[in-house]
């Protein structure tokens, strides 16, 4: 060995590469680029795929410039903007964007050859082009364990009757490992069993098997009945087996640079005592009329509890225009309410409302990233569901999960004024109320240690990557 040098270079595996395909809406986009952070910082090389929906969204564009100075690790890609055809006028938009835009994925892809694909829920008509490139594909449920093993069992469903959720009216769905729930809970593209979004939903329900695995924005502990279902085969239909499915939750919102803050609301409940405030709010998407903007003003002035309450314009104005509380709200009621009552419009800080101390229970309309946002924070839940999958989380959240009460009178025209502030009342003042907050204490603990370092759900992501980076 004299006068020879050892070459001692050890050459650094490459990075795997990893392509996210996300859908535009932001109750989606938002744990996805959670996922995304989760994948960059264990050294995989990230690119977000975005469709370009011809229609405005408003809040994705801010949403995304933050995203993406804060984490310069990850880069995005946005394919070319397509347009609905006439055919597609009976099909979900989000369903239909993700098929129209397959070719320009399928160039995109080709180019980029990245190691493996993970497709939104919306976005499995990707599936195709991965098998065509022989790209390995993996689906992300932005929704719970529960909502995944309904739709991994749709074609069971599908295959044990004749009639529609629509014909089924108020008979109960029954489903293994998740609670039973009435036909008209189901989410409206389900209903007519013949219309072109119902068959497209069972072709996604058949892609969930296709798949090399489903990433899923849950931790095991809070759906441990769903889960252990579904890993033991028993949503899939007969003759299709299981993927792996990967609890890697709970995934919600992180704080970006270059966001507003409303610092209103923050300043307002640091005046409160703890865990005093009740907080109500419904979603981008969630709008009350009129009549019952005032029911909710009328019943949260009756239960005399405190409150921060998100406002916004009823569906039918216009949204261009100043809302105008007085004018909405009964005569007199943001005087009598003041100092122990807040109103703002249109938009709160809701993760940051969640976890202040003055909090003490949310009227949610039951999406599952608000549900989980909710959840992190110990904050019990009044649940009083408005649109999409929210009316089955909210019967698994108060019959499965236990972590909320429903507003009865949810799927009727109007929630009266007695019911919100019967409710109110029970979650603040009685020993109920007490129960269940401590019970979702438990489970904020729980969903905490998940995330930790060998927790349940950062050992489900380490390993998966682990084998990856081996590969």
């Amino acid at each position: 060995m004299d006068g020879i040098t050892a070459n001692t270079t050890t050459i650094s595996p490459r990075k795997p590469r990893v392509m996210l395909y996300s859908s535009p809406l932001m109750g989606h986009l938002v744990p996805m680029i959670e996922l995304a952070k989760l994948f960059a910082a264990r050294g995989l090389a990230i690119t977000v795929v975005l469709m370009d929906p011809p229609y405005d969204t408003g809040a994705t564009g801010p949403f995304l410039a933050g995203v993406s100075a804060a984490n310069p690790s990850i880069s995005f890609h946005r394919l070319p903007q397509v347009k609905l055809l006439e055919s597609d006028d009976s099909v979900m938009p989000a369903l239909a964007f993700a098929r129209l835009s397959n070719p320009h994925l399928r160039d995109f892809l080709a180019g980029a050859s990245p190691d493996f694909l993970v497709v939104d829920f919306f976005c499995s008509a990707a599936m195709d082009v991965a098998a065509e490139l022989n790209i390995p594909a993996y689906f992300f449920s932005t929704s719970g364990a529960q909502i995944l093993a309904f739709f991994m069992h749709l074609t069971v469903l599908h295959g044990e009757t004749t009639r529609s959720f629509r014909e089924m009216g108020e008979e109960l769905v029954h489903v293994p490992g998740i609670t039973p729930f009435p036909a008209t809970h189901s989410i409206q593209p389900l209903m007519d069993r013949d219309g072109a979004s119902y068959q497209a939903l069972l072709n996604v329900s058949l892609n969930l098997f296709r798949s090399q695995g489903i990433f899923i924005n849950t931790f095991r502990s809070l759906e441990p009945r769903a889960m252990d279902t579904i890993l033991a085969g028993l949503s899939a239909p007969a003759g299709l087996s299981t993927p792996p499915v990967y609890c890697v939750g709970p995934l919600v919102k992180s704080e970006e640079v270059d966001v507003k803050r409303g610092d209103e609301c923050l300043a307002w409940l640091d005046t409160q005592p703890k865990a005093s405030v009740v907080f109500l709010c419904f979603g981008s998407l969630g709008r009350f009329s009129a009549k019952q903007t005032r029911e909710v003003a009328t019943g949260l002035e009756a239960s005399g509890q405190r409150f921060l309450w998100v406002v916004r314009s009823p569906p039918s104005d216009d949204t261009t225009t100043e809302l105008d509380l007085d004018v909405l709200l009964p005569k007199g009621f943001l005087d009598r309410t003041k100092g122990r009552g807040l109103v703002v419009k249109s938009w709160a800080p809701q993760g940051d409302v969640l976890a202040h101390h003055a909090v003490g229970s949310f009227v949610t309309h039951c999406g599952w990233n608000s549900v989980l946002e909710s959840t992190m924070a110990g904050v019990p839940m009044l649940a009083w569901p408005l649109y999409a999958e929210q009316k089955m989380n909210a019967v698994f959240l108060e019959k499965e999960m236990e972590l909320a009460v429903v507003m009865e009178g949810y799927d009727k025209e109007v929630v009266e004024a007695k019911e919100i502030a019967k409710k109110v009342r029970w979650m603040m003042d009685s020993e109920g109320g007490r129960v269940l907050r401590e019970r979702t204490l438990a489970v904020m603990r729980q969903a905490n240690e998940a995330l930790l370092e060998g927790g349940e759900s950062d050992a489900a992501m380490t390993g998966f990557v682990d084998a990856w980076v081996k590969a």
